[in-house]
């Protein structure tokens, strides 16, 4: 793996970007642009090199291209968010159907760019995603009566705290974040056990009977409502 360091800087506390692509003359192509533009660059060119390099150097953005020498990249960027690493990833990929960049945005990808592209649109998705993950994030998240803190990973209702376990807490923030929405078993086995194939289980009704019971107290309405057949909806038009 090559490290390529510019004396400029550049906007995200001169931090490289990493790109991951087995293609030499397209990684040439895209590494030359981006130094161009006053950028430190990482290559790795598996995703094995990809993985190590993500953990060591910290990269203030990843560029990966989905299929490298045969197999699908989207396992080594599940790694990552798995381990808490939140740079942002920029898929590059000839995979262009609709399905695909679902896949990819769903496996941790914030961006998706289909081969053949120009340069010029790279480097403004670079930019844009950049721009975006230097604004400060929010940390209080709030529906309705519900308002949850991503960094205390505490929740309330009303003025009530809510003593929520790990798996809670994040099934609540899921709720939260599609207020309004029916969400299906499969969507939360997907996204938050991250099950590819569904099994039999009533694992989803049994955690959302717990945040229920932890949520409503003392005559409050369900805010989560069953949809028959279907699965649930976090509704605070109920509290009303």
């Amino acid at each position: 793996m090559e490290r390529f360091m510019l004396d400029i800087p550049n906007d995200n506390n001169n931090k490289p970007l990493l790109l991951v692509e087995d293609e030499a003359d397209m990684a040439r192509e895209i590494e030359n642009e981006l130094r161009s533009l006053g950028y430190c660059v990482e290559i790795a060119t598996t995703e094995e090199e990809g993985l190590h390099a993500a953990r060591v150097c910290s990269p203030a953005l990843l560029i990966v291209d989905r299929m490298l020498s045969g197999s699908d990249s989207l396992s080594m960027v599940e790694a990552l968010r798995e381990e808490g690493i939140r740079s942002p990833v920029l898929f590059v990929s000839g995979l262009a159907a609709v399905d695909e960049r679902i896949r990819g945005l769903k496996a941790g990808g914030d961006d998706y760019l289909t081969k053949p592209f120009a340069m010029g649109e790279l480097a403004a998705r670079v930019e844009a995603l950049l721009r975006r993950s230097n604004e400060a994030p929010a940390t209080l998240l709030r529906v309705g009566p519900l308002e949850i803190d991503l960094i205390a990973r505490s929740a309330r209702r009303g003025d009530r705290t809510l003593d929520l376990l790990p798996t809670e807490f994040k099934l609540l923030e899921y709720f939260m974040r599609y207020s309004g929405q029916t969400i299906t078993r499969k969507m939360v086995l997907e996204d938050l056990w991250h099950y590819r194939s569904l099994p039999q289980t009533n694992l989803v009704d049994v955690h959302v009977g717990n945040l229920r019971r932890k949520m409503d107290v003392g005559g409050q309405p369900s805010l989560i409502r069953s949809v028959r057949g279907v699965g649930f909806m976090l509704d605070v038009d109920l509290e009303n």
